[in-house]
């Protein structure tokens, strides 16, 4: 549970850092409030609907050496896009850079998360 608790975090801490390299193009619209329902989101999104799409689409995975997972990482950021009024994503370079940012930050507070799960 703490794990999870430092993930949703760690994913609002990846949405801010997006926000502050990306500012005119990827904005979250609010406060912290907003930032933290957009790390849930993200976060139970990554971890209900990504397992689920890989299986499906895990040939496409093989085929691309594991690239296509930045599309499936995408999607799950523009589906936080879709659900949230407060989150804005301008076009899809954007979107490309918002998630190689996110699953960067993540990859780092998923280091931290596995010496504490």
């Amino acid at each position: 549970m703490l794990g999870f608790l430092i993930r949703i975090l760690g994913n609002s801490a990846a949405l801010y850092v997006a926000t502050y390299f990306l500012s005119p193009a990827f904005i979250i619209t609010g406060g912290i409030k907003e930032y933290l329902l957009a790390g849930v989101a993200l976060g139970l999104l990554n971890m209900i609907v990504r397992p689920a799409l890989k299986l499906v689409l895990s040939p496409i995975i093989i085929i691309t050496l594991g690239l296509f997972i930045i599309v499936i990482n995408a999607l799950m950021l523009w589906l936080v896009d879709y659900a949230f009024v407060s989150v804005a994503i301008n076009n899809l370079t954007t979107l490309v850079w918002a998630t190689l940012i996110v699953s960067l930050v993540n990859m780092v507070v998923a280091t931290f998360t596995k010496t504490i799960d």
